[in-house]
């Protein structure tokens, strides 16, 4: 289904906002969504358009047809075998999950099917997620002499060693249940359930205050590189420079106010 966007449509990957929420669905529903060169080319480019979108507050990132994302496409990679290829392949798609770290917004994983291999290594990039019960996970590569190593990376900072380490080794596919316990996705709710699930706590987070999301995501990934004292001083400055804002200025009257707060994003 074609979707009215905010920027220029393309076959791969559509954008439409409502409300201060940016939806990004992959749309090679035929191929599950494999993560050819252009399709990772095409989400790399709305990813810098929702960058530069101060309407934008939160990202929903979605998948049309049967599949969530399937990973890379082994097709196109068969048929490219050769290093230069593989170099700029990997590459641009480690790019393309670090745009979604670096984002201001905070994105959402909305899983309504199964997602391997480079597509749960997209849903652990993603800050939240929220699967549907018939979700399913897994890093397969194992299974045709190609360990996962590029969805590892994410995979290993979300979940502790021994899970990741289980999913790598064995390529098993796991439930959304499991993916839930080991910390991969935020909740599991019922197939028909999804939708508005992932729309409250869009709206939820959309209502905040959109340069104290940035400011909180960007100081959260940045203190997790360091160790625990450099990490408390670096938290302290920021909290000190979110302090100074006049979001929060305003945030703190309303509360004292009893009242809603109108942000202003500065």
């Amino acid at each position: 289904m074609q979707q009215k966007t905010a920027f220029e449509e393309n076959d791969l990957s559509l954008l439409s906002v409502k409300d201060h929420v940016g939806t990004l669905t992959l749309n090679r529903p035929k191929q599950y969504n494999a993560l050819s060169r252009p399709m990772i080319a095409s989400v790399s480019t709305i990813l810098d358009e929702i960058n530069e979108d101060k309407n934008i507050h939160v990202v929903v990132l979605a998948a049309n047809g049967p599949g969530f994302c399937a990973g890379h496409d082994l097709k196109e990679i068969c048929n490219n075998r050769n290093e230069d290829y593989l170099e700029a392949l990997f590459n641009e798609c480690s790019q393309m999950m670090l745009k979604i770290l670096k984002l201001d917004q905070p994105v959402i994983a909305k899983v309504h099917s199964i997602a391997t291999a480079a597509g749960c290594q997209l849903v652990a990039t993603c800050d939240l997620a929220v699967a549907s019960e018939k979700a399913r996970f897994a890093t397969p590569g194992v299974n045709i002499g190609l360990f996962c190593s590029t969805p590892m990376v994410a995979l290993s900072r979300n979940v502790s060693r021994k899970n990741a380490m289980e999913m790598l080794l064995t390529g098993d596919i796991f439930s959304s249940e499991h993916a839930s316990n080991i910390g991969l996705i935020n909740k599991v709710v019922k197939e028909d359930d999804l939708d508005k699930a992932v729309e409250e706590l869009a709206l939820k987070i959309a209502s905040k205050s959109p340069l104290t999301l940035a400011m909180g995501k960007r100081a959260f990934y940045k203190q997790l590189e360091s160790g625990i004292s450099d990490a408390y001083e670096y938290a302290g400055a920021v909290m000190c420079q979110n302090m100074l804002t006049n979001d929060a200025d305003e945030g703190i009257k309303a509360f004292i106010e009893k009242r809603q707060p109108e942000w202003t994003g500065t």
